[in-house]
């Protein structure tokens, strides 16, 4: 179904056009959301994205249109996406800001020299998955980051769950493999 049958479609039943629009965009607006918020962002919040766009698409797109509906679609998409991702980050950042007064004066019992060498550790492991790339590096964040199974991953990377079976246990070996040589 090309876009100007789908605008017919929404023309005429609404409903049906709605739906014919869903099933041949989601995709492309759910690797939107992904690539966006992917590190920022949980399953939850990804498809929160996506029914987000839908929904600011069905209710601001002009039928009349005579445009590309895709390109109209991906930039709402991307401008929902880039909301999102602000309006997480910002949540992630508003517990850590305290005054230089209150932040001298309390206690956690928190070594901080541990805990840097702890960041530090995650974040040359995160780098190392990264180098692995596409879609090794995503299975493997899924996997341990997000605590996903195999058939969840396979559901948002696009592949069978044994091939994810088989790329995460190969992605494992060579982030061995790098590790047992830098130490």
């Amino acid at each position: 179904m090309n876009d100007s049958d789908i605008l017919d479609l929404i023309r005429r039943s609404p409903a049906q056009g709605q739906r014919a629009l869903f099933d041949e965009y989601y995709n492309y607006v759910y690797a939107i959301a992904l690539n966006i918020l992917r590190g920022t962002g949980n399953q939850a919040d990804i498809e929160d994205c996506v029914i987000d766009s839908f929904a600011d698409i069905l209710i601001n797109a002009d039928t009349d249109m005579s445009g590309s509906l895709k390109a109209y679609i991906g930039t709402v998409a991307k401008h929902k996406a880039i909301s999102a991702y602000r309006s997480l980050r910002r949540k992630v950042t508003a517990g850590y800001s305290l005054d230089d007064e209150a932040a001298g004066s309390i206690s956690t019992g928190e070594d901080i020299a541990a805990s840097a060498e702890n960041k530090a550790l995650i974040h040359q492991i995160l780098d190392h998955i990264r180098q692995l790339g596409e879609p090794d590096s995503d299975i493997l964040i899924h996997k341990f980051f997000y605590e996903r199974n195999s058939r969840e991953i396979a559901a948002i990377t696009g592949l069978s769950p044994a091939a994810v079976r088989i790329r995460s246990s190969r992605s494992l070996k060579k982030l061995r493999e790098k590790f047992n040589g830098l130490l």
